[in-house]
């Protein structure tokens, strides 16, 4: 397996950045509004995408993508939008210990949208990984 290529290591890469993203978030909501706190994060992701866009030398024009492709893109930036605006609202009020975890339960979440909406077929691994991570989100949780 060509690891350079390998979705695990940028699985693994977004999982830390997650992390970092969480501790972050944490230390830069204090004492600022969520809502302004999710918008200046996103200006900075906005700029660091169109940099590497830039170096890389992707730029295309839009205009190939198809309805359902520009339907599908929008729908996630306006998910994605709304999942940032409650992550920092409750990384301001609550612990990262606590929020992060719990942000998580978006891995159990998928696995069944995939196996309902995508024809993913459930395996042992993911239903008993799926089964723990919701497990060790409540755990969190409660205690």
């Amino acid at each position: 397996m060509n690891l350079r290529e390998s979705w695990l290591l940028f699985a693994l890469g977004s999982a830390g950045f997650a992390a970092l993203t969480a501790l972050f978030g944490k230390l830069g909501v204090a004492g600022i509004n969520a809502n302004l706190a999710t918008f200046i994060r996103t200006v900075v992701i906005l700029l660091v995408t169109a940099g590497i866009v830039s170096l890389r030398g992707e730029w295309a024009r839009p205009t190939g993508l198809s309805a359902g492709s520009w339907l599908f893109l929008v729908l996630s930036g306006i998910a994605t939008g709304l999942s940032w605006l409650c992550y920092f609202r409750a990384l301001q009020l609550g612990p990262v210990s606590k929020v992060a975890p719990i942000d998580k339960l978006s891995v159990v979440i998928v696995i069944v949208l995939g196996l309902l909406f995508l024809g993913e077929q459930p395996s042992t691994p993911v239903l008993i990984g799926g089964a723990l991570i919701a497990l060790g989100a409540m755990i969190i949780a409660v205690f």
